[in-house]
């Protein structure tokens, strides 16, 4: 199977990876600055007073966009082969997996598929929850602890389970 990248792409990752070891790993938790500069010199968006912790697992910074103060947890895994973009006051807990890739395996040579995801202003995923390609989750919406994420999220709900079923609605009504 031949891989769905190129080498110069491999390389970059390859040398992201090495750089994030290198220079933001074994920082101490305060250290969101230094990490955020790291993440800015490898083509991230990132607005002001963004937390990023040191154990957070970024794929490709070039792909990731965060509005200002927004937060990636200890251990989240942003897996974006697709852009993912995180609105200001965002929150995505520990290790949540934001999940921008799959495979088509309907096709004999398993090729990558991916979709950007979305996370609103003020949204929240909660610790363990995964969120899968093409998902919205909309502005002030909460994906609740070890939820998995299928269909977009809309503003101001509350989603809980596996799949995600809506157990508050905008309106804060069950």
């Amino acid at each position: 199977m031949t891989s769905s990248f190129s080498l110069s792409h491999r390389l970059a990752r390859a040398l992201w990876q090495l750089s994030w070891l290198l220079l933001a790993r074994w920082t101490p938790r305060p250290l969101h600055a230094w990490r955020v500069l790291v993440l800015r010199a490898w083509g991230a968006r990132l607005g002001v007073r963004c937390h990023v912790y040191a154990d957070a697992v970024i794929w490709a910074p070039w792909q990731l966009t965060m509005g200002d103060d927004a937060c990636i947890g200890d251990a989240a895994e942003i897996y974006n082969v697709a852009p993912i973009t995180l609105g200001a006051r965002s929150v995505v807990s520990q290790k949540a997996f934001l999940c921008a890739g799959s495979h088509d395996h309907r096709r004999e040579d398993f090729p990558l598929t991916s979709a950007p995801i979305t996370i609103g202003v003020r949204a929240w995923v909660a610790a363990r929850a995964i969120v899968l390609p093409g998902i919205t989750i909309g502005d002030g919406a909460v994906v609740g602890a070890g939820s998995v994420v299928t269909r977009d999220v809309s503003a101001g709900c509350t989603v809980a389970g596996n799949p995600a079923r809506v157990v508050r609605g905008a309106a804060g009504k069950t």
